[in-house]
């Protein structure tokens, strides 16, 4: 607060704290060097991470890794695709994604998204005959139409892996987001909902998936005897897939751990924060946020939403300067210079697929940060700052 009793600009880009009760667990690892995850018979951090996690998620089996890409990537390999596969991702997501899906020698099929920030459904029907894997991105926490792509896929034998980095806490028709798809994979990186700096994590009901990840992920010689539950899908898998060493560490598992039980406190807080700030925003002529679809409830830690009417570019700018004078950051994702959210910056794919939905939303969505731990007067703060950076540009 200012001096006077105003509500300064909130400060967004601080990551969730780490509750007190990691530090004595990662004092004592530090204490006595036991940061492999393999050096302990049993109980080591990341192995207890991966149980209470499954549990939390309501699958058989997780696996904690250096990242969410690494996760992504490992799940594709896992699948046992043949090089070239084609995978179909939604054109909106982040460039490790599609980076994912090069890394795994598959080959990337961008699908349309719609104003919503969704999968378009009928873009995605035409593209499915001839994939071999779908990977969904439920970018910045959006669901796309889980019901209509695993009706699809089902039908066709095509497995679909969940990209989940935004979602941890988000249900969709009364399950869990991760856990509709064969696999789901989950981000700790600072800017999600549970913070560890870096890694991820992926879970599955699948014990031959699993098996495979397990190993490839660096469960080198009898090392996979550590993990609970598939003795003989890892014994036959042992020796026969390449180790990638993608582990996560002990102190990482450790900072996780003690914020497990408070996701749904936070995904409480962040629903909260979320609709309160997009109802002052659907106030405005210049601005909507899309609805959530129907099965949809949201876990977000940000606000995504739509410039309304005939904006141009230069007045986009123009409106991110009114917001940044307010003292808040509003990023449109196709007008940021290099912003890896944009696929015509993913120049490691070769030519730009021709996604004129999808590039026409990317130049007037736009996104702001919304930690959980915001309060009401700074939920407001950044909601009046939008709108009157708006008013401001087009009157």
């Amino acid at each position: 607060m200012a001096p006077d009793g105003q509500t300064l600009a909130p400060n967004v880009y601080d990551a969730e704290p780490i509750p007190e009760a990691a530090r004595a667990e990662i004092d004592r690892l530090l204490s006595s060097g036991d940061l492999f995850r393999y050096t302990a018979p049993s109980d080591a951090p990341v192995a207890l991470l991966e149980a209470e996690f499954a549990e939390l998620l309501g699958a058989r089996y997780a696996l904690a890794v250096s990242s969410c890409s690494a996760a992504l990537f490992l799940s594709l390999k896992a699948l046992d695709l043949p090089a070239g596969a084609r995978v179909l991702i939604p054109a909106f997501t982040f460039a490790a994604v599609p980076s994912s899906v090069v890394h795994a020698d598959c080959v990337p099929v961008l699908v349309e998204v719609g104003e919503n920030y969704r999968v378009d459904m009928a873009d995605f029907a035409a593209k499915l005959p001839g994939a071999d894997a779908v990977m969904i991105s439920h970018m910045r926490g959006h669901t796309s139409d889980m019901d209509a792509i695993m009706a699809l896929c089902d039908a066709t034998g095509v497995p679909v892996i969940e990209d989940a980095a935004h979602s941890l806490g988000t249900v969709w028709g009364g399950r869990n987001i991760g856990t509709i798809g064969r696999v789901g994979c989950f981000s700790f990186q600072s800017y999600k909902l549970v913070n560890a700096g870096e890694g991820g994590i992926m879970i599955t009901d699948d014990p031959e998936v699993a098996a495979r990840a397990i190993i490839m992920s660096g469960a080198y010689e009898t090392n996979w005897k550590k993990h609970p539950g598939l003795t003989n899908s890892c014994a036959h898998w042992q020796n026969k897939l390449p180790l990638y060493n993608l582990r996560m560490q002990n102190l990482s598992a450790a900072v996780i751990r003690p914020q497990l039980p408070l996701v749904a406190e936070r995904v409480a807080k962040g629903r909260a924060g979320h609709d309160r700030v997009a109802a002052s925003l659907n106030l405005s002529e210049h601005l909507a946020v899309p609805e959530a679809l129907g099965p949809e409830e949201r876990a977000p830690d940000s606000i995504q939403f739509n410039l309304m009417g005939d904006w141009s570019d230069a007045e986009a700018v123009a409106f991110q300067a009114a917001a940044k004078a307010r003292g808040v950051s509003v990023q449109v994702f196709g007008l940021s210079e290099g912003n890896a959210r944009a696929f015509w910056n993913w120049q490691f794919l070769g030519a730009v697929p021709e996604l004129p939905q999808t590039r026409a939303m990317l130049m007037r969505a736009c996104d702001v940060r919304l930690p959980t731990r915001l309060t009401e007067a700074e939920l407001d703060y950044i909601a009046a700052a939008v709108v009157d950076a708006a008013k401001e540009v087009r009157g």
